[in-house]
């Protein structure tokens, strides 16, 4: 079969999979010499089964990546009973504190967080640690404090404090959903991802149709999440994953309605919609930002959305091509370029990121053994 025979195949599985659904442990592996001229790293996590991994990318100066090493988490992916594309169902399972040189990975098959001291595109396991609950999908930081996001047994969060690079432990920043761990299918009847807001005062859970529901907790003074959360529900709507805009507002990506949200935050934990804009797409489940600039994954229709926020209801701007499955994705930190998952292909695309958002196709990479796989970084 052709590679782009393939691609058709493939896309068309996962778009009738996944809108019916929605509405090696080790040490370093080196596969390549660092590059002199590489002008920075992507990080991709592949969750597999047998030993979670991540892999490092050298990034030139184009955009193109080229593989730097591959790196066991030493601990196991897992996949949710009915999971296609993304066997997490969530968003942020890999995550960068570049104020302490970290990467952060969840291992969900054996229920712990990952720690990586990051040296250019090499990673040194520093530490493997509880997640605090059962099978993990998510982890946010923010300062000294990290939170992960466990996704089964009705869902919970579990915080820790960095303490020099090490991370511990802190028994009272646990906090139970209370979702039903019973419901089916279990992919979209649990949680979808933790995130702290840009400020750290709230700390964002969303529910997806479990509960239909974003939890917002407050962080008080020593760091602890309130008791319990401000509630915001929305029938039908299937919140998955977040992203934040210039002004503090929280864009949410409904796999319900396909379509981007936009919410005002108040300081006692209270949304309000301010308005929301449909992608015309199936599967919209993943988002990420750069200023104003959204981007939204449609694992049904293997596109990417492109979207500018104001402050109401974001400004549709197009619809891109990806490959099959596509699930979560990271802009360099100087917003110029912006890879994208193909949880349906195990593969990165690559693009360029123009004026008003517009992006331009440059590479397709493959990671190894990623199908499946959520998890990226660009750093």
């Amino acid at each position: 079969m052709s590679r782009k025979s393939y691609r058709v195949a493939a896309t068309a599985a996962a778009a009738v999979a996944v809108t019916a659904a929605f509405g090696a442990a080790g040490g370093t592996v080196a596969a390549a010499a660092s590059s002199s001229t590489a002008t920075g790293v992507v990080f991709a996590q592949n969750d597999a089964v047998g030993g979670n991994t991540v892999f490092a990318f050298d990034r030139a100066a184009d955009g193109t990546l080229t593989q730097a090493g591959s790196f066991a988490t030493g601990g196991l992916g897992g996949s949710l009973d009915g999971a296609v594309v993304d066997r997490t169902a969530s968003q942020g399972a890999l995550v960068a504190d570049r104020a302490h040189r970290e990467l952060y990975a969840v291992n969900a098959g054996s229920n712990t967080l990952s720690v990586f001291r990051v040296a250019g595109d090499q990673l040194r396991l520093r530490q493997v640690i509880s997640s605090g609950g059962s099978f993990p999908v998510s982890v946010t930081t923010r300062g000294d404090a990290v939170f992960v996001l466990n996704a089964r047994d009705g869902g919970s969060i579990q915080g820790f404090r960095n303490n020099d690079g090490r991370l511990v432990r802190v028994a009272a920043w646990h906090r139970s959903l209370g979702l039903d761990p019973t419901a089916a299918p279990e992919f979209t009847h649990t949680p979808g991802q933790v995130a702290f807001t840009p400020d750290g005062r709230h700390l964002i859970v969303t529910t997806k149709a479990g509960s239909g529901s974003i939890l917002v907790y407050g962080i008080g003074a020593a760091g602890q999440p309130s008791a319990t959360p401000t509630v915001h529900a929305e029938a039908g709507t299937v919140p998955f994953a977040v992203a934040f805009d210039p002004r503090g507002n929280l864009q949410v990506s409904d796999a319900g309605p396909n379509a981007v949200s936009t919410y005002s935050l108040a300081s006692n934990g209270s949304l309000t919609l301010l308005g929301r804009t449909l992608t015309h797409q199936a599967a919209t489940c993943w988002i990420s930002s750069y200023g104003d600039l959204l981007v939204a994954s449609n694992a049904g229709s293997a596109s990417v959305s492109e979207l500018t926020a104001t402050p109401n209801a974001p400004t549709f701007v197009g619809n891109t091509a990806t490959g099959a499955g596509t699930v979560d994705s990271s802009f360099t930190p100087d917003g110029s370029r912006l890879y994208v998952q193909g949880g349906g292909t195990g593969e990165i695309d690559g693009f360029s990121v123009g004026a008003g958002g517009s992006l331009t196709p440059i590479s397709t990479t493959a990671v190894p053994n990623a199908v499946g796989g959520e998890g990226i970084v660009a750093w």
